[in-house]
């Protein structure tokens, strides 16, 4: 099939370069990152999935599939990019307390569906994310140090495999692939539909609190109180800010997944600190909780950096708390622990995090900017030493990075002998792929 033929042979669209539309097509949410794609194949069902990969396989081209595009690294030349924003389908079973959505769902639909019934998924922070890579990469948010892992909630995962066949895949019909599913990301098949349990969450409380930059220490002080002490139903985050034009600031974002009264009480302490430039604190349904970090909604050019923080001694202090932002735009510090650490027996891919803290860098995308956020990532990287793992989440992972940071040497070699297995002609490629 020549890569004209795939418009007559699916029911979505085709866009080849010079098509109207295909550079929009072919954008990822962060405009800093370009992909020369061979195809955009904006899927209808399964059976343009499976003709796609037919094409894939006669050509020696590789598909690729990005919902959204928020985790894409551009290295994927003259592959067929898939996109699912199509399939997006949701389905809320209240009694049984399990969603069915497709796979170009983002976390906003579904957790205001799922809210209508008193319920959650463990969703991440911003509400344009799609449900699909984020599970596939483990996922973890404000739900994460309550509930756990994203993936570790799914039931079942339908997908196109390598060979262009459908399946159902779980625990009981195919144990092995069920398990690099869920957290080993995207290089197993194309995920066309997950079915996963929800939480019972009619309430919860949030928000943020900012500074000037002068409290900068002493809400330092207060985060590493909070997290010290913090209930698995709280989670807190401390947030640095150096956003052009403005001037500095540090803030602490927050959510309590429980009666709000308690919430108040826990983060009471956030009211001993004066000088509050902006707080939003207040009562949230599942829905809602993007309004706690307000992070941007349309796409926007950025480089990121993640790490995973052993402790928060005098060397992190002087390296993320007294050195400038600048020329990043934001230093980010996440209390992690709770259910984060535990490991779960049945659990997937994605193993328990040991590390107190996560920390996440992010600086302007374009140059020159981007060259200075470069340079100030490695020298944060170099000044932490030892005070970090290099391992790291899946969704942490930034374009120039590997597989290889997010999983144990078990897990990966495990995750390797899969990949060989299902897709021995390395047609599915994931943002992230196991065997790069």
């Amino acid at each position: 099939m020549s890569i004209q033929g795939l418009r007559s042979a699916v029911h979505g669209v085709v866009l080849l370069p010079g098509d109207d539309g295909f550079e929009q097509a072919a954008r990822p949410w962060n405009l800093a990152i370009s992909q020369s794609v061979a195809a955009v194949v904006e899927v209808a069902d399964d059976f343009d999935v499976a003709v796609a990969l037919e094409h894939a396989r006669q050509t020696g081209r590789r598909v690729v599939t990005q919902p959204t595009g928020h985790g894409a690294t551009g290295d994927i030349d003259d592959a067929i990019l898939i996109r699912t924003g199509r399939l997006d389908g949701i389905e809320i079973d209240a009694e049984r307390r399990v969603a069915r959505v497709g796979t170009g769902a983002q976390w906003g639909r579904v957790q205001a569906a799922a809210a209508a019934h008193g319920l959650a998924g463990r969703s991440g922070s911003n509400p344009v994310v799609g449900i699909t890579g984020y599970t596939l990469g483990g996922g973890f948010g404000w739900f994460a140090r309550k509930y756990g892992w994203a993936s570790d909630a799914v039931r079942a995962f339908e997908i196109v495999d390598a060979d262009g066949r459908r399946a159902r895949i779980t625990g009981e019909s195919d144990s092995e692939l069920f398990w690099a599913l869920r957290g080993g990301g995207g290089d197993f098949g194309v995920v066309t539909a997950l079915e996963f349990d929800l939480v019972e969450l009619p309430r919860l409380y949030g928000g943020r609190v900012m500074w000037p930059a002068e409290r900068t220490r002493a809400v330092f002080e207060l985060f590493t109180e909070l997290t010290a002490d913090a209930p698995n139903e709280l989670s807190v985050w401390l947030q640095r800010y150096q956003i052009p034009g403005l001037a500095p600031s540090v803030a602490i974002d927050f959510a309590y997944l429980g009666d709000p009264e308690e919430g108040r009480a826990r983060t009471a302490r956030l009211d001993a600190i004066d000088g509050v430039l902006a707080d939003t604190r207040g009562e949230l349904t599942p829905a809602q909780i993007g309004k706690i970090t307000a992070e941007p909604t349309d796409p926007t050019p950025s480089l990121s950096r993640g790490e995973l923080l052993t402790d928060l001694g005098d060397a992190v202090v002087k390296t993320l708390i007294e050195a400038p932002v600048a020329p990043l735009i934001n230093i980010q510090i996440r209390g992690l622990g709770g259910a984060l650490a535990e490991t779960r027996a049945d659990g997937g891919a994605r193993g328990p995090i040991t590390e107190p803290y996560a920390l996440y860098l992010l600086g302007p995308g374009l140059p020159p900017l981007a060259d200075g956020a470069r340079a100030r990532f490695a020298e944060i990287v170099d000044d932490l030493g030892a005070h970090i793992t290099g391992s790291k989440p899946y969704t942490f992972l930034a374009p120039g990075e590997s597989a290889a940071a997010a999983f144990d040497p078990a897990t990966l070699d495990r995750l390797r002998a899969i990949k060989r297995a299902r897709d021995p002609h390395n047609v599915i490629r994931a943002n992230f792929p196991v065997l790069g």
